[in-house]
C-alpha cells in the first residue's frame, strides 16, 4: 500500500498549485487526476489575470507558485487593464496559448522529485471520526496519507447543458465525479449547486478578419512573474466585434430553449460573467455587446468568442453567431454549454481551508463556491502549503485580509459564504492602496520563506530587489529640491514654495518617473520594477499611513483567539440570529467574528468580554 504525506485530488489550476506548494514545503506528495496529460488544462477562456485576478496571480508568484511563470511562458498577448487609473486598481492580463500553458504547468510540476502523478478517479476517503487517513480510487486501490487536498472543480456531479440536452461531465470530454460527491454529502456538509458557462468555439479560418477591429497587446508587456523579463511566445492581435439587434432578436425568440431560461438548471451563475441570454434580458436597452475574438493558440485555428457564453441549442447558436459582423460564414467547432455542479458551503472551513469537522482534509477551488482560474489557484496554493504543514505537525498558515488579496478572498468565503460564484475584484479589499500587484513580493515572499515554500533562487532574486528598494527609498527621502530645480523638470510649485523630498515630488499628481529621474541619477539607474514600486508608494503615501493604522488594528483583533468550542449560548445579550451565525461560522478570532454579516460592535464587545472573563480574564492570543 502506497503512503504519502499529502494527496491532492484534481489536476486543474487549484490542484496543480496545491501539489506544487505541498512539494515545495517538503511533503511527499501525490497528485491524483483522471488524465495526466490534462493537468493544467484551461477549461474555459484561454486567458490569465484581469482586474483583481491579476493581483491574485502576482501573489501566487510571490509565494513561488506556478501560474505566473506558466502564463508568461504561454502568453501571446499581454495587456495592463485600467492603465489610465491608479496602480492600485490596474490588472495585468495575458491571452494564452492553451497548449503552451498546459505544457508549462506540467514541466514545472515535473521538477519536483517528491511529487508523484497518479492517474485514477478518487471515489472515497479513508477516515476516522476525527481525521482523514487516505483516498480510495475507483479500481479499489487505497492510498494512505496524513492530509488530503480536494480540488474537484466542476466535476462533482457535473452536468453539461446545451438547450434541453443534458449529459454528465465535468467539461467536454471528461466524466463527472458522482461517487465522491455522494461521499461528501454523506459527511453532512452543507451543499448547493452553481453553474458556469462557455461560448461556442469558432474556426478562425472561417472568420472575416478584414471586417473586424484588431487589438494589439501592450508595447511594453506587464508580465506576471517577478522572475520573468520578457514574453517568450510570439505575440498576436485579437479581433473585436459586437452583437447587434438581429443577434438579440434571435436569442429572445429562442429564450425558452435555453437551458437556464427553460428551467433545466437550478444552479446560480456568475453575475459578473453573464451569458448572452442574460445580457439581452437584463440589458434590454443596449443594442450591442462587445465580443473579443481570442485565438486559443499560435498553431490552433480555434477562436474563443469572449462575451457570448450560452446554453442555447447548437442550431440556434449557429444562427445568432452568424448574425454578428465578421462571423457571417463562421463554422462552430464546439457548441457553447452551461455546466452545473456541486459546491460546499465554505463556511464549513477554517481560514487554513481545512474542514472544521475533519482534520487533514482541505478544500480548494470551485468546490468552495468560487469561479475563475486565478481564485482556484490561489486557494490551491494555500491549501497545499497547509496540508504539508499539517502532515509535518507544524502550525497552519492563515493569511490576513490586511496582507493580501488571497487573504481577502479566503476570509470572505469562510466568514460570509457565497450565494453566487465568487469572483475577485479590487473593490473587495479595504487595503487595496497597499495591496497592489506591483508590491506582492514585498508583502509575501518573506512570509513564504518562513513557511518553507520559497526556492533559494527566488529568495536571492527577491533579496536583490529589496536591497535596491531600500537604498532608493533612502535617497529619495533624504534629497530635497526647491522650486527652481522643480521648474527645470516642468514641475511648477511657485517661487515661495518650501523645499521637499524627491519622494514627495514623485508622488505629486501628474509627475512621472522620467521627470524626476533628471534630478535623481539613482532613480534613473533603478530597474523598472523597482521604479514602479517606489512611484506607487510615493503616489499613495498620503493615504497609506491611515491604511497601515487600520491594518494594525485588524491584526490586533486577529490576535485575539476565540476557542473553537466556545458556547455562544452562554453569552448574555447575543441575539438568537447572531448565535446561530457564530455557531455555523465558528470564527477563529475577534476580527473574523466582527466581519460576519449582521455583527454589531456591541455584540463583538460581548464576545470579547466573555472570553476575557471565561478564560482567566485574559484573551488568548496567537
Amino acid at each position: 500500500m502506497k503512503h504519502f504525506d499529502v494527496i491532492v485530488i484534481g489536476g486543474g489550476h487549484a490542484g496543480s498549485e496545491a501539489a506544487a506548494a505541498s512539494a515545495r514545503v517538503g511533503a511527499k506528495t501525490a497528485l491524483v487526476t483522471l488524465k495526466a496529460d490534462g493537468i493544467g488544462q484551461m477549461s474555459c477562456n484561454p486567458a490569465i489575470g484581469g482586474l483583481g485576478k491579476g493581483h491574485l496571480v502576482r501573489e501566487i508568484d510571490a509565494l513561488d507558485g506556478l501560474m505566473g511563470l506558466a502564463a508568461d511562458q504561454a502568453g501571446i498577448q499581454f495587456r495592463l487593464l485600467n492603465r489610465s487609473k491608479g496602480p492600485a486598481v490596474q490588472g495585468p492580463r495575458a491571452q494564452a496559448d492553451r497548449k503552451l500553458y498546459r505544457g508549462a504547468i506540467q514541466h514545472l510540476l515535473g521538477k519536483f522529485g517528491n511529487l508523484s502523478i497518479i492517474e485514477g478517479e478518487a471515489v472515497d476517503f479513508v477516515t476516522t471520526a476525527q481525521d482523514v487517513q487516505g483516498v480510495v480510487l475507483s479500481d479499489g486501490t487505497t492510498i494512505t496519507c496524513r492530509a488530503v487536498v480536494l480540488t474537484a472543480g466542476t466535476f462533482l456531479n457535473g452536468v453539461m447543458h446545451i438547450g434541453s440536452e443534458r449529459r454528465n461531465g465535468g467539461r467536454v470530454g471528461d466524466q463527472s465525479s458522482a461517487r465522491l460527491g455522494a461521499r461528501l454529502r454523506d459527511m453532512g456538509l452543507r451543499t448547493g449547486r452553481l453553474k458556469t458557462g462557455t461560448p461556442p468555439r469558432l474556426d478562425g479560418r472561417t472568420i472575416d478578419w478584414s471586417r473586424l477591429e484588431m487589438q494589439d497587446g501592450d508595447a511594453s508587456p506587464s508580465l506576471f512573474s517577478f522572475l520573468s523579463r520578457s514574453p517568450t511566445a510570439r505575440q498576436i492581435a485579437c479581433g473585436i466585434t459586437h452583437t447587434n439587434t438581429q443577434t438579440h432578436d434571435i436569442v429572445l425568440e429562442n429564450l425558452s430553449k435555453s437551458s437556464m431560461y427553460g428551467g433545466h438548471i437550478e444552479g446560480v451563475g456568475p453575475r459578473y460573467c453573464p451569458s448572452i441570454e442574460d445580457k439581452v434580458v437584463r440589458f434590454g436597452d443596449k443594442s450591442s455587446h462587445q465580443v473579443f475574438l481570442e485565438p486559443e493558440g499560435l498553431d490552433d485555428s480555434t477562436v474563443y468568442p469572449n462575451g457570448i457564453s450560452t446554453s442555447l441549442p447548437a442550431s440556434v447558436q449557429k444562427k445568432f453567431v452568424r448574425a454578428i459582423v465578421g462571423l457571417e460564414a463562421v463554422e462552430i467547432t464546439q457548441p457553447g454549454y452551461a455546466i452545473e455542479y456541486d459546491f460546499f458551503d465554505p463556511r464549513c472551513l477554517s481560514h487554513s481551508l481545512q474542514l472544521l469537522d475533519m482534520d487533514g482534509l482541505f478544500f480548494a477551488g470551485q468546490i468552495n463556491g468560487t469561479t475563475g482560474y486565478e481564485e482556484a489557484a490561489a486557494q490551491g496554493l494555500v491549501a497545499g502549503v497547509n496540508a504539508a504543514l499539517y502532515a509535518a505537525d507544524r502550525d497552519l498558515a492563515v493569511l490576513s485580509r490586511s496582507e493580501c488579496y488571497i487573504g481577502v478572498m479566503i476570509d470572505d468565503l469562510v466568514t460570509r459564504g457565497v450565494t453566487e460564484p465568487y469572483r475577485m475584484f479590487t473593490s473587495r479589499a479595504e487595503f487595496r492602496l497597499t495591496l497592489r500587484a506591483d508590491n506582492a513580493d514585498i508583502r509575501l515572499t518573506d512570509m513564504g520563506s518562513k513557511l518553507g515554500c520559497i526556492s533559494d533562487s527566488r529568495m536571492r532574486a527577491f533579496e536583490e530587489k529589496r536591497i535596491s528598494l531600500v537604498a532608493l527609498r533612502d535617497v529619495l527621502g533624504r534629497v530635497s529640491v526647491g522650486p527652481k530645480e522643480l521648474e527645470s523638470i516642468a514641475v511648477f510649485v511657485g517661487p515661495g514654495a518650501p523645499r521637499r523630498s524627491i519622494f514627495t515630488v514623485l508622488g505629486m499628481p501628474g509627475v512621472t518617473v522620467e521627470q524626476v529621474s533628471k534630478l535623481c541619477p539613482e532613480l534613473a539607474a533603478a530597474s523598472v520594477p523597482v521604479q514602479n514600486v517606489v512611484a506607487a508608494d510615493a503616489l499613495y503615501a498620503p493615504f497609506a499611513e491611515r491604511q497601515f493604522a487600520e491594518a494594525k488594528l485588524l491584526k490586533r483583533d486577529e490576535a485575539i483567539r476565540i476557542p473553537p468550542d466556545l458556547k455562544y449560548t452562554e453569552i448574555v445579550g447575543l441575539s438568537a440570529e447572531l448565535r446561530s451565525k457564530l455557531m455555523n461560522v465558528r470564527p477563529a478570532n475577534i476580527a473574523q467574528a466582527a466581519s460576519i454579516e449582521g455583527m454589531t460592535p456591541a455584540a463583538t464587545v460581548l464576545i470579547l468580554g466573555y472570553i476575557k472573563r471565561r478564560f482567566d480574564t485574559k484573551a488568548r492570543s496567537a
